[in-house]
């Protein structure tokens, strides 16, 4: 991908030379304006009043893809709509999300230059005639609303915010490749070229569109357009835990595509996770001497290491939050629901224990890879494919039966 730094930067911004190029009957759009709606009817008159006043001589339209806002976004929209023919309204009913109800607006454009942007305010309007002039001149593919570059800026944001785009940013210029300063932003427009040969490769529970199209073809020539990020008016921010679970999600499924599963590998780091937890509690169990105990019930199993128990219930507490915040998050519990879905997640985790074991003991009896690897390196191996057996195991039985993969 070859990232250009605004091209158009004191060039003189003449709107007439668009309208000259625009078709006579003024019906077809030189800009299509998608802007995804969810509880933004405070800020969605604002927006409009913006942009009518940025693109004031650019035939636009503004397409409201709204969610079905329980505080009546799509009605206000409807309301604007019909003193401005236009604003057009997308009241979604299913299939709720952010880059879906970004697709659907673009599947309705019909401007020629396709430019995505928040409602909150938080993306200043008046830097889209740039944009637009950079895409419509054929300098660029893609235009992104920068707060990297220079002369861009990301307002008051709070440190740990800045940390967590910081971080971001850094995963997908490393991971993906892709060289934008800012490919986290909402912020960019297209052209209906661009849009329609990667549209159909897009993920539609993408994290971030732009993210979608600039990681998938490299060879999009990329212009970033500096702006100020401003400070939310009306409403609360939708920046939450389960934003950065879909970011780690869109980020597998770019880098690896759909071959595997995403979730089922934030699944497997969430277990890896489980096994340092479980490894350092052991160690700073036994290194405190936590005592052992006899239950009287066994003596092939007694005494048994309290270093052991504790280490492996401190584990399986850590791995069902994480699951259930992070790998699960659309079918996570909350509440009084949380101890019954604890106690069925533990009785899971000891089944996926007695797999393991049992996978382990056999392979051990079979004396499998025993004359090749040697006793050491056979045991390895063996417990290997005895934890890989329980982990696919425990996947299918919290899949099926606690965090069911359908919306509850």
């Amino acid at each position: 991908m070859r990232t250009l730094r605004d091209p158009v930067a004191g060039r003189r911004y003449d709107p007439a030379a668009m309208l000259d190029e625009s078709p006579g009957d003024g019906t077809t759009p030189v800009l299509s304006v998608v802007t995804p709606t969810f509880n933004e009817a405070d800020n969605l008159p604002l927006l409009v009043e913006g942009l009518r006043e940025s693109l004031a001589g650019i035939p636009h339209e503004i397409i409201v893809a709204d969610d079905d806002s329980p505080d009546g976004t799509w009605s206000v929209a409807e309301e604007l709509g019909r003193s401005d023919p236009s604003i057009r309204v997308i009241r979604r009913f299913h299939d709720h999300g952010l880059s879906a109800a970004v697709l659907d607006g673009m599947s309705v454009a019909r401007g020629r230059v396709l430019a995505v942007m928040d409602a909150d305010l938080q993306h200043d309007p008046s830097v889209l005639p740039r944009m637009v002039e950079t895409l419509d001149a054929g300098d660029a593919d893609v235009a992104v609303g920068s707060r990297a570059t220079e002369g861009g800026g990301y307002g008051d944001w709070a440190a740990s915010r800045r940390f967590v785009s910081w971080v971001a940013t850094f995963i997908a210029r490393v991971v993906l490749r892709v060289g934008v300063s800012d490919p986290m932003s909402g912020y960019f427009a297209i052209t209906r070229r661009t849009y329609e040969r990667g549209a159909p490769g897009i993920n539609p529970r993408g994290f971030k569109i732009l993210l979608e199209f600039i990681g998938r073809d490299r060879t999009l020539r990329v212009v970033e357009v500096p702006f100020e990020f401003r400070n939310r008016i009306h409403g609360e921010t939708k920046l939450n835990r389960s934003v950065i679970r879909s970011y780690l999600l869109a980020v597998a499924e770019l880098r690896l595509g759909r071959q595997v599963d995403p979730a089922f590998l934030l699944y497997v780091l969430v277990g890896v996770v489980g096994l340092a937890v479980n490894s350092i509690v052991f160690s700073v169990a036994e290194a405190l001497g936590v005592p052992q105990f006899t239950t009287g019930l066994n003596e092939a199993l007694d005494p048994i290491y309290g270093s052991f128990v504790l280490s492996v219930f401190v584990s399986i507490v850590v791995v069902f939050i994480l699951n259930n915040e992070f790998t699960f998050w659309e079918q996570r519990y909350a509440g009084w629901k949380l101890l019954p879905a604890f106690v069925v997640f533990t009785g899971m985790s000891i089944i996926g224990t007695l797999v393991h074991v049992g996978v382990f003991s056999y392979l051990q009896d079979v004396g499998f890879l025993l004359s090749l690897l040697g006793d050491a390196g056979a045991r390895t191996v063996h417990n290997l494919l005895g934890a890989l057996v329980a982990l696919i195991v425990n996947w299918y039985l919290n899949t099926t039966y606690l965090w069911r993969r359908r919306v509850r």
